[in-house]
């Protein structure tokens, strides 16, 4: 059995639903109203554009190709994780340090997945490196934004705590340490907690669409089991690398904690 097609009717059905979502958080006085429709008119048209990208890219396959989606995939990703902070690294450092997080976190494990375990030839191959990439970049984005909020804000409010420990004579690693860690964990919580209700709880979003395409579900099991453990290792690794460089950043070589490079939450007023 193939898969059904949706026609613009049942996608309006569905739309009806986040339209009155909308007009339930306008009478509850929630002030969401704008978000969400925005946000569903957002990812309508990304979709449907991103759709049509790939249906070129999937007929036209090539490096140079795949290689600067990819790359646009990362700068968003990157943008994302930075914007999403209540307390940003002034300047380009904060946009720069998210998306070497990003990299850190998605590509290399993106290409030694494609490479070492799949094993697809070429192994650009768009119907593999791209939704894999998308699904490396999306979850690992979300815990990277998490833990670098966290980080940036519990540095701003405990700072009095630091500057002491740092007074008695500790580094920026010992002064820092409760901190980092606490942050650390609330980037990693979501992706341990998704592991732990797989299969039980929840049928993740790949293996149902395999499924849904008609693709044996132990093969579907395989596979999503891959993309999860790639998705820990890419969410792990990349929360570490954001916590150590925005520390850096936060620290300078006499070893004094260094506040002014945080905007205030008054400069973001990103929608």
């Amino acid at each position: 059995m193939g898969v059904i097609s949706l026609s613009a009717f049942d996608l309006s059905l569905t739309a009806t639903l986040l339209i009155l979502l909308a007009a339930t958080s306008f009478r509850l006085g929630l002030g969401l109203e704008k978000r969400i429709l925005v946000s569903g008119m957002r990812m309508t048209l990304q979709l449907l554009l991103i759709g049509l990208i790939l249906k070129f890219l999937f007929a036209n396959a090539s490096f140079a190709l795949v290689f600067f989606l990819s790359l646009f995939m990362l700068l968003v990703a990157g943008y994302e994780v930075w914007a999403r902070q209540k307390r940003k690294l002034r300047g380009t450092a904060g946009y720069l340090i998210s998306t070497v997080s990003m990299l850190v976190s998605s590509f290399t494990l993106a290409f030694l997945a494609l490479n070492v375990i799949v094993g697809v030839a070429p192994w650009y191959t768009p119907q593999y490196a791209i939704p894999l990439l998308g699904m490396l970049l999306g979850n690992s984005m979300n815990s990277v934004a998490l833990a670098s909020d966290k980080l940036t804000s519990e540095m701003y409010n405990m700072r009095g705590v630091v500057e002491q420990r740092l007074l008695l004579g500790q580094n920026w690693q010992e002064a820092s340490s409760d901190i980092r860690r606490d942050c650390m964990r609330t980037g990693m919580i979501p992706i341990i907690n998704s592991m732990a209700a797989a299969g039980v709880v929840s049928l993740p979003g790949m293996m149902t669409g395999q499924i849904l395409g008609g693709t044996s579900p132990v093969d579907a099991v395989k596979y999503q089991i891959l993309i999860m453990f790639l998705i820990a290792a890419g969410t792990g690794f990349g929360v570490i690398t954001a916590i150590f460089l925005i520390c850096r950043r936060l620290f300078d070589e006499r070893q004094r904690l260094v506040l002014d490079c945080l905007e205030t939450p008054e400069v973001n007023k990103r929608f």
